[in-house]
């Protein structure tokens, strides 16, 4: 690791221990909390065989949590150009290839042909656009019927118990943070899940 960057560890699976760079004073990159994300992996459970969708990457740590648990095929979505070489060489370590997709989260939702499993979305906290992403989620079908979505977002910040389809499932504080997980309608089908 290069001197003047921090890093993460993967808290859980294949890639338990290992180590991810993440640039430090660099606020857009919010690294989630570890005890936040072994917290939300346990809630989740198994990801064999589940797709696995993060939006606003970042540093791509959610994205290698899931990928080291099973989740297969996992997508990560960054708008910013300066951190996608970081994002890729991070993701790069995953036990099968990660997609790395980069523009913004809006316009990937709106061209997104496959259906996922699982979504974490996990915007910049002065993101005002929070509750809107999660509604196109569900409107859009990038979450397959019995899927998750879970957003993290400031504990200060309301969001709707429902979403288009979505149904608040559980919620868990972090610290200043929350994290919502909401249940999309409909029963699980395998089939669904590219």
């Amino acid at each position: 690791m290069s001197q003047g960057a921090s890093t993460l560890r993967i808290t859980g699976g294949v890639l338990k221990g290992r180590r991810i760079q993440v640039p430090q004073g660099d606020y857009e990159i919010r690294p989630a909390m570890d005890r936040m994300r072994e917290s939300i992996f346990s809630i989740v459970g198994p990801l064999d065989g589940l797709s696995f969708l993060d939006l606003f990457s970042g540093s791509g740590i959610i994205a290698l949590e899931a990928a080291s648990r099973g989740a297969s095929p996992v997508t990560c979505v960054e708008r910013d150009r300066g951190k996608l070489g970081l994002l890729i060489k991070n993701v790069s370590i995953a036990p099968e290839r990660v997609e790395c997709r980069c523009m913004p989260v809006e316009r990937f939702i709106l061209r997104c042909e496959r259906r996922y499993s699982v979504v974490f979305c996990d915007p910049p906290f002065p993101y005002a656009h929070k509750a809107d992403v999660v509604r196109s989620i569900a409107e859009r079908g990038v979450v397959e019927p019995g899927g998750l979505v879970m957003i993290h977002y400031p504990a200060e910040e309301g969001m709707p118990e429902s979403h288009a389809g979505l149904a608040l499932e559980d919620e868990r504080a972090y610290g200043r943070s929350t994290v919502r997980f909401y249940r999309m309608s409909g029963a699980i089908d395998p089939t669904t899940s590219v």
